[in-house]
């Protein structure tokens, strides 16, 4: 049972795969967000955005962090005011920026001294002097997989500390006429379960806001969640109370915002399959292959990720059994959890499910060798409702010309 709805019941009239989204969950983790870091913490959108997940973030008082034109359009459409969006994003493009900067963007988080000629050659159009921050690059090397570090030396992101591309882009924010710098920014990683690397971070940040005079300070996201047995990660109060702690030795007087993204909604998300076909392969191992896969869940490809598995039939039962969970892609690297433990009667046609999933699921999802992505349902209070609807054939064919 999930927001009072049975999960076979879900998986019944909706379909599968299926994500399912506990609204009660979603919401209790925004406000928490808020009452940690205040009325600027920003939905990092890039986890899971759909229209209804941008008014609920909306609705309980955070404003949503988008880092494409795309996720821009979507908080929109869903109608979120300009001025409670923040625009990131390593490459934006001349389109991207006079969109956001027309309408009134709250936030641009300044990545590059590319972006800085872009933004003042759009105020030279006659379009309003934005509001920026200044993403810092401080050199802390958070352990998490390489590919979601994003504070180290070596990263596409943001201005350099040990560079000296820090100093000079400050500096030239801090001067042009073009800008109104009000903080600076710095994100670490992502799946991070330390606080210290975010204190470190400040730390490295302290010596800038000693020099100019700002107003505020974005910690970036990337707090981890517990996706397996054994796991266990800070919660949003930890986080933000350690970061205040971490301000307050460092002596950075600012406003403190963050931007969590997976800390909101992953463990808010299941994800429900069909088992359609089991393969016992004597002595080496036993694959039970659902209707799913590396389309709607990635991240056990690309990071190695690890999820937990259970039969929403009898989810007190043991799971003596150990089997791995693949896909349906043609592909012999998609798989989805490596070594599952599942009951000892697990069966075709089955529904199983994987907890955790509401995270960089729906958000990283693909319709590799056309298979269409699965629906979105919120459940609160016994009721579900459809968010998103579960793709078409047909709506694999909506860009073709010919």
């Amino acid at each position: 049972m999930i927001g009072g709805c049975d999960t076979l019941d879900l998986a019944a009239e909706f379909g599968t795969p299926l994500f399912v989204y506990d609204e009660a969950h979603l919401r209790e983790r925004c406000r928490q967000a808020v009452a940690a870091f205040g009325p600027r913490v920003n939905y990092a959108t890039k986890a899971f955005l759909c229209r209804a997940m941008a008014r609920l973030a909306i609705e309980e008082g955070m404003n949503l962090d988008v880092s494409t034109g795309g996720e821009y359009h979507v908080g929109r459409s869903a109608g979120a005011p300009a001025e409670r969006l923040v625009l990131h994003g390593n490459n934006k493009s001349l389109e991207e920026l006079r969109t956001a900067m027309a309408d009134g963007i709250g936030r641009i988080v300044v990545d590059s001294f590319d972006e800085i000629d872009r933004i003042e050659h759009l105020v030279a159009e006659g379009l309003p002097v934005p509001r920026v921050l200044a993403r810092i690059t401080p050199g802390v090397e958070a352990h998490t997989h390489e590919f979601v570090q994003t504070g180290q030396d070596d990263s596409k992101f943001g201005f350099g500390v040990s560079s000296g591309a820090a100093a000079v882009a400050l500096e030239r924010l801090t001067l042009s006429p073009s800008v109104e710098l009000v903080g600076m920014h710095a994100h670490v990683g992502s799946q991070v379960f330390e606080a210290k690397f975010f204190e470190q971070a400040v730390e490295v940040l302290a010596q800038f806001f000693a020099t100019y005079d700002l107003a505020e300070l974005s910690v970036g996201g990337g707090l981890g969640v517990a996706y397996v047995e054994g796991e266990e990660a800070p919660s949003i109060e930890q986080w933000g109370a350690g970061i205040r702690r971490a301000c307050a030795a460092a002596g950075v007087h600012a406003w403190v915002t963050a931007e969590p993204g997976r800390a909101i909604v992953a463990s808010a998300g299941v994800t429900l399959y069909t088992v359609g076909t089991i393969k016992d392969l004597p002595g080496i191992r036993t694959y039970v292959s659902v209707d799913g896969g590396m389309s709607d869940n990635p991240r056990p490809v690309l990071y190695d990720s690890g999820y937990e598995t259970f039969l929403p039939r009898d989810v007190q039962a043991d799971r003596p059994r150990t089997v791995r969970v693949v896909g349906k892609h043609c592909e012999s690297g998609d798989l989805l959890v490596r070594e599952a433990r599942v009951p000892a009667d697990l069966a075709v046609g089955d529904i199983l499910c994987t907890p955790v999933t509401g995270a960089y699921g729906h958000s990283m999802g693909s319709n590799y060798n056309k298979v269409l992505r699965p629906a979105v349902v919120f459940v609160a209070d016994g009721e579900a409702r459809l968010v998103v609807r579960r793709e078409t054939h047909d709506d694999l064919l909506r860009c073709e010309v010919e």
